[in-house]
């Protein structure tokens, strides 16, 4: 069976005390890390010099969202600053291909993410030269929002195109994530799940990071 990935949003988590929070995940395979700058999406977070601090302080490694624009300028500084992946959206990015390969040189892999509404299509020629892809089931930009249903069909279509290909590649889902969505968009064909406040919403997160990987491996 496929090793299902569980990666809590620090999105939802108290950014006041973020080095705690961290370690209030450190049984999840990933912290995921979104970074938006009030324009590509209609919020800011963070930036490079607090992903250098938290890669610095995370008991597990880091999985960085980029919600921004002109991304082929700036995620490669973000693999360089020591991030495990870094993922860019298409809608972003110039030339997705070379800032894949610019990634992985820097020494991250490199995901690629798709708005709800931005078809798969496109971009399948160009899946081997990815580690994973992100499809959205929210529309980015802020947390706590509800699960899409109408992202599965494309999910599906990701993972069947998915086989066969030469090198292994990953779909993760951001948005909505709960002990209940999990099982449908890991038997659409997701591996990887974001999940924010159904982690740092609970009194205990690493109870609820054992829940969800739970319900995904009951699916998948």
């Amino acid at each position: 069976m496929t090793h299902l990935r569980i990666n809590p949003s620090i999105l939802s988590a108290d950014f006041v005390n973020l080095e705690a929070e961290l370690q209030r995940i450190a049984s999840a395979d990933a912290v995921h890390v979104d970074v938006m700058d009030n324009h590509f999406v209609p919020n800011l977070t963070l930036g490079l010099p607090i992903v250098r601090r938290i890669q610095q302080v995370s008991p597990v490694p880091l999985d960085v969202h980029l919600m921004i624009e002109d991304a082929d300028r700036w995620a490669p500084a973000y693999a360089e600053a020591g991030a495990a992946s870094v993922t860019f959206h298409a809608e972003a990015a110039a030339a997705p291909v070379r800032l894949a390969r610019e990634l992985r040189d820097a020494g991250a892999k490199a995901g690629m993410a798709l708005r709800p509404s931005t078809p798969v299509e496109p971009y399948l020629d160009m899946l081997g030269e990815l580690d994973m892809l992100l499809v959205m089931t929210v529309e980015p930009g802020f947390g706590g929002q509800s699960f899409l249903d109408l992202t599965l069909p494309k999910i599906r279509r990701a993972a069947e195109a998915l086989k066969g290909t030469a090198r292994p590649l990953v779909i993760q889902v951001d948005g909505g994530i709960t002990e209940e969505t999990i099982l449908r968009a890991a038997d659409a064909g997701a591996t990887v799940f974001v999940a924010g406040s159904s982690v740092y919403g609970a009194d205990d997160p690493a109870a609820a990071i054992a829940a969800l990987r739970t319900a995904a491996v009951r699916e998948g």
